[in-house]
């Protein structure tokens, strides 16, 4: 395995000027060999943390990682800037993908299988690239001022883990009080509401939740998965029944409560990798 940690700059789009800190990306790398077939072109895994766009969870990162690394997958983690304002977060996912798509043959990645994996707000950064990629404000910052291939950011699937999803009556106040601001508009609002900006072009989706969240609804994930329906975009949605906020892996390896331990919803990341290799077997 090789480890590098990869800056992340977009100061070119004008939307990170007054940033404390530079996005990294973290990549987590198997190497290809002749005697493991397939090791030349794996799918790839980006991970973002959540952390109410305040701060990054380190349960909700690494570790995961070397989850989907262990099942034969190239593995990210983007260390994503916080605190920062609406779309910086989103930019520099967005030249993420892209940064992976264009080094894929390097990295030994097929170039159309690159998965997002988020994490409560981390689960609403990839929703909002999964669903907004091709918006002219995304287009203009990623491939008008970055200078990126056209639709190069497009991620080819979506994990959503307790996500963070809508601004009305379930939404998570704290997330979105740090992507927007005190007082935002009620256009902006609606934009970053992601169930309200479901399309024909949005990224299939696993979706998963609890029904005992507290935290973030679980009504989040029902209102996604609802708008993918319509929308006709392939979806998988689990809801458990029982766990907290902030499950992460749900073991001992993250679970830094007892609470936090709930072996009836650690099967969620094998899932998950199923629906990958699915997809990657129904594409060839």
């Amino acid at each position: 395995m090789r480890y590098t940690e990869i800056p992340i700059d977009i100061k070119k789009t004008g939307c990170a000027d007054d940033l404390s800190e530079n996005a990294v990306l973290q990549s987590y790398l198997l190497d290809a060999s002749e005697s493991l077939k397939g090791s030349e072109w794996r799918p790839a895994v980006i991970i973002c943390p959540g952390g109410c766009y305040a701060r990054k969870s380190v349960r909700e990162g690494e570790p995961a990682a070397l989850r989907f690394l262990a099942r034969g997958m190239q593995a990210f983690v983007l260390q994503y800037s916080t605190p920062a304002r609406f779309p910086c977060a989103l930019a520099e996912l967005g030249a993420a993908v892209a940064l992976i798509r264009k080094r894929a043959a390097e990295w030994h990645i097929d170039p159309g299988n690159i998965y997002l994996c988020g994490f409560s707000a981390g689960g609403h950064l990839c929703a909002s690239l999964g669903t907004l990629h091709d918006r002219a404000f995304l287009r203009d910052l990623l491939g008008g001022k970055l200078g990126l291939p056209e639709g190069s950011w497009r991620p080819d699937g979506m994990i959503l883990a307790y996500p963070v999803i809508s601004s009305g009556p379930y939404g998570h106040r704290e997330s979105f009080e740090m992507l927007l601001g005190p007082d935002p508009g009620q256009d902006l609002l609606d934009l970053v509401s992601l169930e309200k900006q479901v399309t024909e072009q949005t990224a299939p989706a696993v979706v998963w939740h609890t029904g005992e969240d507290e935290t973030v609804p679980v009504e989040n994930a029902m209102l996604f998965a609802m708008a993918l329906r319509r929308a006709g975009i392939p979806l998988e949605l689990h809801i458990y029944e029982k766990g907290e906020h902030g499950l992460a892996l749900c073991d001992e390896v993250t679970g830094n409560t007892p609470s936090r331990m709930q072996p009836d919803v650690a099967g969620w990341l094998e899932l998950a990798v199923r629906w990958i290799k699915r997809r990657t077997r129904d594409e060839k």
